[in-house]
């Protein structure tokens, strides 16, 4: 694994993201469009990228799984690392039951039903949360990422717009946790 990714998850998370939230717009637009000829291409459209979506989800959540297990973090880390997984294996088992039904019950190019459609709204929902809470845990907690820049007090550097900003008043300055609060553990042996 390269060393600047830690596991396979950051590069997999986009694709179950992406096609959730496409199957979504698509079995809308073939509800608006029912009786037209598009119906059936936003219908195609809407279950296939359901059915992909489920797909991705499996080593998405592998990988999600993997990492986990195997990232250093601190106990706020820690806990926002359970909630994100439990928000995750939940959307993951939301997303294979429909997706699963969806493959049994309908043709490729059938129009949603209307509750369907909102079922599918209600897994994008899921992923949305879920994605929010993967997302504190990279920019809030800092986990999966090897290093954040050094930034001394009073250091100056340059922004695009060419105004040269003091360290003591930059926003980001203080993001950076202390070294002392990192600590890895094992998830082995531990109730979640």
């Amino acid at each position: 694994m390269p060393e600047i990714i830690p596991n396979l998850h950051p590069v997999l998370v986009h694709f179950p993201i992406a096609l959730i939230a496409v199957s979504a717009v698509f079995h809308v637009a073939a509800l608006a469009t029912r009786g037209k000829a598009c119906a059936t291409h936003c219908a195609i459209l809407a279950h296939t990228t359901l059915w992909l979506g489920a797909l991705a989800a499996l080593p998405t959540a592998f990988f999600g799984w993997q990492a986990f297990n195997s990232v250093n973090h601190d106990e706020a880390g820690h806990v926002a690392m359970l909630a994100h997984r439990a928000w995750a294996l939940a959307t993951v088992a939301v997303i294979a039951v429909l997706a699963g039904w969806d493959a049994w019950r309908s043709k490729v190019d059938t129009v949603p039903a209307w509750w369907f459609a909102g079922a599918v709204i209600g897994a994008w929902v899921l992923v949305a949360v879920t994605a929010w809470h993967g997302a504190e845990l990279v920019y809030r907690h800092g986990l999966g990422v090897l290093s954040l820049p050094a930034v001394e007090s009073g250091q100056r550097h340059e922004h695009a717009h060419g105004v040269a900003i003091e360290a003591d008043t930059h926003p980001h300055v203080d993001a950076t946790p202390p070294a002392d609060d990192v600590h890895g553990h094992s998830h082995e042996g531990h109730a979640h």
